[in-house]
């Protein structure tokens, strides 16, 4: 009986194939590694595009918090300056002197509407407002009685400004204003319609 030596079975080809013959399934060991590196590479892709999104969400929130802020101020300012000229003019002028009691009201609030502009521009931010006829006229419509039952006399829309005749005399009802203000993070554009607080 002639006895053949074999050389012992070579480990990576015995990798490739179960105990029993079958093919095996699987990674090698180099290729399991392989793939560990390439999944770290790919969780740490994916965590740096979530910490760039993040980041760019919060920056757009300061900004959209800063110009709110800034809106709100410039608001509060629209609301006290047309109370304080509106008051001042208040039983000052007949009912046909109207068109003359808007000329000088709308020459107190552009100083005021400048001195804004001027005090946004020293804080960083680009403040306009100015007077918008349209809007004036919409409230007018939509807020001022018609017909002979009402309370007090005829409404009118001039320049931005809506007076009412009351006892003969001429009352600032509203201003409407389109206002801007514009930072080096974000603009907002409005139109606001301020009431004066009788």
């Amino acid at each position: 009986m002639v006895r053949v030596n074999r050389p012992p079975p070579d480990r990576a080809s015995d990798e490739g194939a179960q105990r029993d013959g079958s093919p095996a399934v699987g990674l090698t060991q180099s290729h399991r590694g392989q793939l560990v590196l390439l999944s770290g590479v790919v969780v740490a892709l994916a965590l740096l595009a979530m910490l760039a999104a993040f980041l760019q969400l919060g920056y757009g929130g300061d900004a959209a918090t800063d110009g709110d802020d800034r809106v709100s101020d410039a608001g509060a300012f629209l609301q006290r300056v047309t109370h304080d000229a509106a008051s001042g003019l208040r039983g000052e002028y007949t009912w046909n002197e109207r068109e003359q009691a808007v000329r000088e009201l709308g020459q107190l609030l552009e100083s005021e509407l400048a001195a804004l502009e001027r005090a946004r521009a020293e804080s960083g931010a680009a403040t306009t407002a100015s007077f918008n006829r349209t809007a004036a006229g919409r409230w007018a419509a939509a807020n001022c009685p018609g017909g002979p039952a009402r309370d007090f006399g005829p409404c009118r829309a001039d320049d931005g400004v809506v007076v009412q005749e009351r006892d003969g005399r001429t009352l600032v009802l509203a201003v409407a204003y389109d206002l801007t203000v514009a930072t080096d993070r974000s603009t907002t554009r409005l139109t606001t319609v301020v009431e004066p607080v009788e």
